[in-house]
């Protein structure tokens, strides 16, 4: 029997735990902080936890135009009872996650694991020691920290820190324009505070499409949401019951609260990787190929620890990819050109496949058509004014490589282009397929007709 050591237990451990168990190993998960990880106790549940309550303030304040008379000037927030909320479910989460991975078989230590020589595994400084004839570094990150500006868990906070508030920021300045920055600040923009997203870019979410980010800054603008471009903080300190953001232009933004948003940085010390030869890269990430394996024989890593494309779902398929590989079951190389990500702002922005910088800067030749959500007969009946479907597909064979979504529930529409582009299905196929009149998804067919080429 093959006996399988999992450091780390987010979804790219626990997942990778369940198809070793699966496929007959031997496995131990050394966990430290609960199963589920980052992903599901500080991070992804939590704040999507905490969007989920902020999109139905969002819709409520919005109602107006379908009828909707509330019988109050604005909608309240209990921030206490909101977090309170965000917390219980992630611990239930965890707990579930849990269950799930005991009731597979595997061993479940609780405390802090590293690699020795001699395919060795050595918990908590030898409190437990085993050997392994496969081991999975899934260690994750954590938020990068700036010396000038060093979270105090009050006023200047990481985005693991934001669900012990009791009350709703007054003013938040959110630093950083990339996804975590950019959900921050919408769902706190419709939860009721005043919000000021510092972007050291021209705009904001500079890796997503374009187009997409153009809309949510003019929903961010018609919500009073105020976006710096082009700033840089230099240093956060506080001031009293406030903070204030010194950007390197000389300006400064005061606020009630602070939260930095400025990436990652992987949890790599202590893990006995040098000593073990497992080489990290130039970010510091652990180096793998596209089967999750690292420059150490017998040694995988997944998810964020490594860098790769960081989303809990990436994290998932490395973890899976890694055992299938290592135990023998059939396995095909991560292809990060099907993988579909989601923006959770407020609209949600959704991806997958090709985009268009690439299409734009010809890596790929592709043809594209962009549809607005505005003359959906489904969207104008729930008063969705922003966003739209756009598809990219082959131009000679017509397959669909490809697409966009910008709508409220994107993170749904997306999964028929995510499905065609892992499918290599083209525009016709797509568009010969029912959609529900009236329906936002009747966008997806729509866009792939328009799509169309005769030869």
């Amino acid at each position: 029997m093959t006996r399988v050591a999992i450091l780390g237990g987010g979804p790219g451990g626990y997942e990778a735990a369940l198809v070793a168990a699966q496929l007959g190993a031997e496995v131990t998960l050394v966990d430290r902080d609960g199963v589920g990880g980052s992903a599901v106790l500080t991070d992804c549940v939590p704040s999507k936890t905490l969007i989920a309550t902020a999109e139905v303030v969002s819709d409520a304040a919005e109602s107006a135009e379908l009828g909707v008379e509330l019988g109050h000037d604005s909608v309240g927030v209990d921030l206490r009872r909101v977090n309170q909320r965000v917390l219980a479910l992630a611990k239930a989460q965890s707990a579930d996650t849990t269950a799930a991975v005991e009731k597979a078989g595997v061993q479940i230590l609780r405390g802090t694991g590293r690699l020795a020589p001699g395919d060795r595994v050595v918990v908590d400084d030898g409190a437990h020691e085993f050997v392994a004839d496969v081991a999975l570094l899934a260690t994750g990150a954590r938020p990068r920290i700036l010396p000038e500006a060093e979270p105090d868990g009050e006023r200047i906070l990481t985005w693991e820190q934001v669900y012990d508030l009791e009350e709703l920021p007054e003013h938040l300045v959110v630093v950083g324009s990339g996804v975590t920055g950019a959900e921050f600040a919408s769902a706190y923009n419709a939860l009721g505070s005043d919000v000021t997203l510092v972007s050291s870019r021209d705009r904001v979410l500079p890796g997503e499409d374009a187009d997409a980010a153009y809309v949510l800054e003019e929903v961010f603008a018609r919500r009073g949401l105020n976006v710096l471009s082009k700033s840089r903080a230099a240093s956060v300190r506080r001031d009293g019951s406030g903070v204030v953001v010194s950007l390197t232009d000389g300006r400064t933004v005061r606020g009630s609260h602070c939260l930095m948003a400025v990436g990652s940085v992987p949890n790599t010390e202590g893990l006995g990787l040098s000593e073990c030869g497992v080489a990290l890269d130039e970010r510091g990430f652990v180096k793998v190929d596209r089967v999750s394996r690292t420059s150490a024989r017998g040694v995988y890593a997944a998810g964020d620890v490594t860098g790769v494309n960081m989303l809990a779902s990436v994290a998932a398929m490395q973890g899976r990819t890694a055992m299938w590989h290592a135990l023998g079951d059939a396995v095909s190389p991560l292809n990060l050109k099907t993988v579909a990500a989601n923006v959770f702002t407020d609209p949600e922005i959704a991806t997958v496949g090709w985009s268009q910088a690439a299409v734009d800067a010809g890596d790929i030749d592709a043809v594209a058509v962009k549809l607005p959500l505005a003359t959906n007969a489904r969207a104008k009946m729930l008063g969705i004014r922003d966003g739209f479907v756009k598809l990219f597909c082959r131009p000679g064979t017509g397959i669909i490589v490809g697409g966009v979504v910008v709508a409220p529930r994107a993170s749904e529409l997306i999964h028929p282009i995510s499905l065609a582009v892992e499918a290599s299905l083209t525009v016709d196929q797509m568009a010969r397929a029912f959609t529900v009149y009236p329906s936002l998804s009747g966008s997806v067919a729509e866009a792939a007709r328009q799509l169309h080429r005769r030869d």
